[in-house]
């Protein structure tokens, strides 16, 4: 489970690891970056580390209440919608929403396929 204090203590994490990954450089280099691959190296970590840890949590969010384990295929469906519509350049609050929509869908439809 997980407690307010926790989100917390992870939402700080998320915080000072993207801030410190771009505050280091600029502590460090005091000229201008020519080489493209760390300029590119830069931009693009706070991404990958606040995907990394976010990610993981996409599958464990469909685990209903007083269930041990989470509802894959209703998490796996919802993430694929939420992929393509981010591929099609849709905005964040709509990826959200229809993927929330699509995981509850799939969860009231599941038990009636299977």
């Amino acid at each position: 489970m997980c407690s307010m204090q926790h989100i917390a203590i992870a939402m700080v994490i998320m915080a000072l690891t993207t801030y410190l990954i771009r505050v280091i450089p600029i502590g460090f280099v005091r000229k201008k970056l020519e080489n493209e691959w760390i300029q590119d190296f830069v931009f693009y970590i706070p991404f990958c580390v606040l995907s990394a840890m976010t990610f993981p949590d996409v599958f464990y969010s469909t685990t209903p209440a007083g269930a041990t384990s989470p509802h894959f295929l209703s998490a796996s469906i919802a993430t694929m919608v939420a992929l393509v519509l981010a591929w099609k350049d849709k905005g964040l609050v709509q990826v959200a929403l229809v993927a929330v929509f699509v995981a509850v869908l799939v969860e009231l439809l599941a038990p009636l396929m299977f």
